[in-house]
């Protein structure tokens, strides 16, 4: 089975070193996650993330409890992170983030590689897993708005 690959743009009405700091934080996260997820941040808070951080959560999966751990590849403020699963449910995850200013606000550029686990199996999960990550960035989009400010959208 081929990788899937879910993308979102998002303008949010704050400076870039603003909303890079807010996205990255890990205690930030369970913020920015459904509540049916049920996400937990595992590793004590590192402070500052950096290029080779390892953070490990817990989550629920399709109703199912899984650990996530995920090696912050590339770190590089206030432009762009990339934060890739070295253990967890998928058989591939990775999570690029790019920051670009405009004008009053910063364009926030999200794209989600997965690959489900199971091979064909995986098939009848594939839908089921879109429409999840679909309804989760849904909720991240209006937490950023309710957190940062005025959002506008384009894609995802």
């Amino acid at each position: 089975m081929a990788d899937e690959v879910f993308e979102s743009r998002i303008w949010i009405g704050r400076r870039r070193p603003d909303v890079f700091e807010f996205v990255t934080d890990p205690a930030n996260v369970a913020r920015l996650t459904p509540r049916w997820l049920h996400i937990r941040l595992l590793t004590p808070s590192p402070g500052r993330v950096a290029t080779g951080t390892v953070l490990e959560y817990r989550v629920r999966l399709f109703g199912l409890p899984a650990r996530f751990r995920c090696f912050v590849r590339e770190f590089d403020p206030p432009a762009r992170f990339l934060a890739t699963q070295v253990r967890g449910p998928f058989d591939r995850w990775e999570h690029r983030g790019l920051l670009l200013e405009d004008g009053e606000g910063t364009w926030l550029e999200d794209r989600i590689t997965y690959k489900l686990p199971l091979g064909l199996l995986a098939n009848p999960a594939r839908g089921l897993a879109r429409r999840g990550l679909r309804a989760a960035w849904r909720h991240r989009r209006a937490r950023l708005a309710a957190s940062l400010g005025p959002i506008r959208l384009l894609g995802g």
